[in-house]
């Protein structure tokens, strides 16, 4: 169980984090205002989603595009909307409350790691992308799930991490590579065969989705055709990637300053890689191996710098270092607090953040 002090402390400092951030940009405007100000990219999409369904919003051109955002959010923005009647608003609940479960989690499984379990959450709050977190998108649900998967097979109990490991599949992709990760953990932990059973429930949804997708279109991976058609993830070479990732970089338009943000974000997540690799993490490495493979082999880098957001594994890595040497967390935050805002309103904006 989450012990009282780091699910307080761990509770405290992301509802801190959000009454700051609602201080910082409420400022000169209605709340009515403020909430608009939220709909923004995939906040938008998930909306239409939620109200109309996979075949968008009647009258106007399919989407090709929103077959790729799985159903998880919608059906639980679509719930809360019958509460809370704007749609924008009830995205930003969604994340509220989901971000405090994953924060707590969070907090949990860095002590398991005998790290501080604050310090790994004021590692992720602080990191530039956070912004995603407070939006109407998909990463706080789908962390809400995950991390307690994770600590649940951390803690040999297969049921319940194969459970919330099938719920955070219904939210994104990348429950499909928390899915297969939890198969090496099972084994590399050498559990008991009998219960092997379980690793099979995380690949369920996927399946599901897939069959109403097929049921829809007549495309069984109209997901992934999704990203191709909407974004533009084509399988490309990683030089290939990276190339044209670096000549997009090199402009002096707004776009230019996010394949900036896209390199730097692929230059981390290598970094954190050979981290796992030389930890012999292996169970980790799958799970962000896997994410960054898939966006690393496509035609052009994108949200590369936001997927971080749902490494788990690298925010505990932080807190375990921090957790002997406390001005590296200071430190941290220190350099990138101020970006966390820059990023946050440069989303608000309507600019590219991520």
């Amino acid at each position: 169980m989450i012990t009282r002090s780091s699910a307080r402390d761990a509770l405290l400092l992301w509802l801190g984090s959000r009454a700051g951030l609602l201080v910082a940009t409420l400022l000169g405007t209605t709340f009515a205002e403020y909430v608009a100000g939220w709909r923004h990219w995939d906040a938008e999409l998930f909306i239409t989603i939620a109200e109309h369904g996979y075949d968008g919003e009647p009258g106007e051109p399919v989407d090709e595009g929103l077959p790729a955002f799985f159903p998880g959010f919608p059906v639980m923005l679509r719930m809360v909307h019958f509460v809370v009647p704007d749609w924008s608003a009830a995205g930003l609940l969604i994340s509220l409350v989901a971000g405090a479960v994953a924060m707590m989690a969070l907090a949990r499984l860095a002590e398991v790691e005998g790290a501080h379990g604050w310090m790994a959450v004021l590692a992720l709050l602080s990191f530039p992308m956070a912004v995603f977190l407070a939006a109407g998108y998909s990463e706080s649900l789908f962390l809400a799930f995950a991390i307690p998967a994770w600590l649940a097979a951390r803690q040999g109990a297969w049921s319940a991490a194969a459970l919330l490991a099938a719920g955070a599949a219904c939210v994104r992709i990348t429950g499909l590579f928390l899915a297969v990760a939890l198969v090496v953990e099972f084994f590399t932990a050498k559990e008991s065969p009998r219960r092997a059973g379980w690793l099979v429930v995380p690949f369920l949804p996927l399946v599901a989705y897939s069959y109403y997708q097929y049921g829809r279109s007549g495309d069984w991976l109209a997901w992934k055709h999704a990203q191709q058609a909407g974004w533009g993830r084509d399988f490309a070479w990683p030089w290939e990637a990276w190339r044209t990732t670096w000549r997009s970089a090199l402009g002096s338009d707004d776009m230019a300053v996010a394949f900036r943000m896209e390199i730097a974000g692929a230059v981390v997540a290598l970094a954190v890689l050979v981290w796992l690799l030389l930890l012999r993490r292996w169970s980790e490495l799958v799970y962000t191996g896997l994410q960054a493979g898939a966006l690393m082999t496509s035609a052009f880098y994108l949200s590369i710098p936001r997927s971080l957001l749902l490494w788990f594994p690298l925010w505990v890595l932080v807190a375990r270092v921090a957790t002997s040497r406390t001005w590296v967390i200071v430190l941290y935050a220190l350099i990138s607090g101020p970006l966390t805002l820059v990023n946050t309103g440069r989303f608000l904006s309507g600019a590219w953040a991520g």
